[in-house]
């Protein structure tokens, strides 16, 4: 019993931390993450443009802002946890008193002049699974100037993120664009669309394929977390991630085809059990196994399902398909390999080759990832309220 007492007394001495750390980022994966509005101009040719828009209403209300990257993280958390809790018509008297407020948020010029926007639909949903955000549908409408020749969108960033499209005749995107902090859009043709060049497209989605990992996707940190535990070197790290990103990269590509699709009812939590195996596998042995990058392939093909429901959201054309799908990738993977350079500089560099280090590291960290893990799993199939 000696001869184990002195690893397990290090593992316990280490697991609090451990725990402490790993459950301030479970915190952040429990809260409810800001999604962007969607806003879909539409020019009905007489004169009038629509906009179409899908968003969190609620969030728009607490005016939560763009710089937060969940709503627990915004000193009006709690107004918007009140609004989710309103049933629709209660939610519809809290968006009338705000309209004004709101209207003056979503700006939209044409050749430069200020185009007046009027609420004209709202369909709200009644109260669901509070466990998930509830999407809201508004309608503004407004008349252009004579000639108008292009149009300029600009959301207010107190009510998030956007993504601002313009769907062509037969229901696709000619244009897309992310607007993250309250910026305005490129100048949009009334007339003829607008022209987006393959690079514009590329560097724009390895920005959004970046952010979805840091800081918004704290699900898979905490399985690249995983990766680097068991074995800090370099080559076998990269071996894992390079197969993570190549099996995600097909499913995410296949998923955007509408070849093959999943519900996320079943993706995520499939995604919480891919990261308590790594965990737990990381407790059971000492030594980076040979089928292990096939392992993370496997999983990686079901994270792929994963990251597919965000490039959805953003409605990416099907003319910029390629660079904007390669754009997103490259983000994740400059992500994911930003989160291995975090852990090697907190701990890898310097304790890695010291004969404790996992009894203190890899062990108090893996078991305390499985049991986050383990929450989310049980939390996304709805085994608790």
């Amino acid at each position: 019993m000696k001869m184990f007492s002195r690893p397990i007394n290090q593992v316990l001495t280490s697991l609090l931390p451990a725990v402490l750390l790993v459950f301030a980022c479970c915190t952040s994966v429990r809260a409810h993450e800001i999604r962007p509005a969607i806003v879909d101009l539409v020019f009905a040719g007489d004169g009038k443009v629509e906009l179409d828009m899908s968003l969190i209403l609620e969030a728009a209300l607490a005016e939560i802002g763009a710089e937060h990257g969940d709503t627990d993280d915004s000193p009006n958390a709690q107004r918007y946890d009140q609004f989710r809790l309103m049933d629709e018509t209660d939610l519809a008297t809290e968006f009338a008193r705000f309209e004004a407020r709101f209207l003056n948020g979503v700006t939209l010029t044409a050749d430069g002049a200020v185009v007046p926007l009027v609420v004209g639909t709202v369909d709200l949903d009644p109260v669901g699974d509070v466990d998930f955000a509830r999407l809201s549908r508004l309608q503004l409408t407004g008349n252009l100037p004579p000639n108008a020749q292009s149009v300029v969108f600009s959301f207010d960033p107190a009510f998030g993120p956007s993504v601002v499209r313009v769907p062509d005749a037969q229901g696709e995107y000619s244009y897309s664009a992310y607007l993250e902090n309250g910026g305005t859009s490129e100048p949009i043709p009334v007339e003829g669309g607008l022209t987006m060049s393959a690079g514009q497209v590329f560097w724009d989605y390895i920005g959004i394929g970046f952010t979805h990992i840091v800081p918004k996707g704290l699900d898979h940190i905490l399985f690249v977390v995983g990766l680097f535990l068991l074995s800090p070197r370099l080559k076998p790290l990269l071996i894992q991630i390079t197969s993570f990103t190549v099996a995600h990269s097909v499913t995410l590509a296949l998923a955007m085809l509408g070849i093959i699709s999943a519900p996320s009812s079943i993706v995520e939590p499939l995604i919480a059990a891919s990261i308590v195996f790594i965990a737990v596998e990381n407790l059971m042995t000492t030594r980076l196994s040979p089928w292990r990058p096939f392992v993370v392939f496997g999983f990686g093909l079901l994270h792929g399902l994963g990251f597919a429901g965000v490039l959805t959201e953003f409605g990416l054309s099907p003319a910029h398909f390629v660079s904007g799908l390669i754009g997103f990738n490259v983000g994740v993977e400059v992500g994911q390999l930003a989160v291995v350079a975090a852990c090697y500089a907190l701990f890898g560099a310097w304790f890695s080759d010291r004969s404790w280090y996992r009894a203190r590291v890899t062990m108090p960290m893996s078991l305390a990832i499985a049991a986050v893990a383990a929450w989310w799993f049980v939390e996304r199939t709805g085994m608790i309220a």
